[in-house]
């Protein structure tokens, strides 16, 4: 009889133990149905085209500063949520995952994988600080820190795109190449500086799996959460021009400044506009 009651014991503990197992490792549906649309997606496919179609091409450069009114989105949540992140935090998450490949600042051609170690170094950032010596009070010696860069502290990323006139669809068309995030420069003083230094390249057609997969918020409807991919492919972010390709490979603010380069931004985009708008008769 006490071996029966003893088994007994011993199969409810297991059983008590398993049940509370799957409670941690299945956390309660945080919502009325399950979610599985965006999780299942899979980015739109491009129209497929023929260099021959191509009758005129442009590629443009572009920056989108998430502390704009409509890029907000991009920037938060600030910290992680169940069914939400930042676009920082996915990108930083696809890496460590290894669906999307850095490639190197140093051009925006994507001629060079960063390798494992590379990556990591690019949240990396160095900071001398003084520390009080305390077997003589008074004098300070200076110290190295590495601080690890919060993906809150990136602000900007930048675009790379062509434009193009598809003569056999008669449309302008649009493809965007690659991403790239850009942090704010500091000086010797860990002191901030006007100016924004390119972090690595993401391929972006390679990324648009997980962008497809990666929700953000929608202000008017829980229920019609859009996703990154749709974003970009529906053009719903503000930016603006800093680049076209030209004989020199040089910037806007290689000859323009201030309102000067603001002004020649518009150009850029109303000449793409004007290439279109030329082409037919009204």
């Amino acid at each position: 009889m006490k071996k029966i009651i003893l088994i007994l014991l011993v199969f409810n503990f297991g059983v008590t133990i398993n049940i509370f197992s799957q409670v941690f490792d299945s956390p309660p549906r945080d919502d009325a149905w399950d979610k599985i649309h965006s999780r299942d997606r899979k980015p739109v496919p491009y129209t497929p085209v023929r260099e021959s179609d191509v009758s005129w091409s442009k590629k443009v450069w572009r920056v989108i500063d998430f502390r704009e009114k409509m890029n907000q989105p991009f920037y938060y949540p600030d910290e992680a949520i169940r069914d939400r992140v930042s676009f920082m935090q996915m990108i930083l998450n696809g890496l460590k995952e290894g669906t999307i490949t850095a490639y190197s600042p140093t051009n925006d051609e994507f001629t060079k994988p960063l390798t494992t170690e590379e990556m990591y170094a690019q949240f990396e950032r160095t900071d001398t600080v003084q520390i009080e010596n305390v077997d003589f009070p008074g004098t300070y010696y200076d110290t190295v820190i590495k601080r690890t860069v919060d993906p809150n502290d990136i602000k900007q990323i930048r675009l790379k795109e062509v434009w193009f006139f598809d003569k056999q669809r008669s449309v302008m068309d649009v493809r965007i190449l690659g991403i790239c995030p850009l942090i704010q420069v500091r000086d010797e003083n860990n002191e901030l500086k006007p100016g924004f230094q390119p972090m690595f390249w993401i391929y972006f057609p390679e990324a648009r799996g997980l962008f497809a997969r990666t929700e953000l918020y929608n202000p008017k409807n829980d229920s019609e959460r859009r996703t990154f991919d749709d974003i970009f492919w529906k053009r719903y972010f503000s930016s603006y021009i800093i680049q076209e390709s030209n004989t020199y490979n040089r910037k806007i603010s290689a000859y323009k400044t201030g309102l000067d380069a603001l002004l020649e931004a518009e150009k850029i985009k109303d000449n793409i506009f004007s290439m279109e708008h030329d082409l037919w008769e009204f």
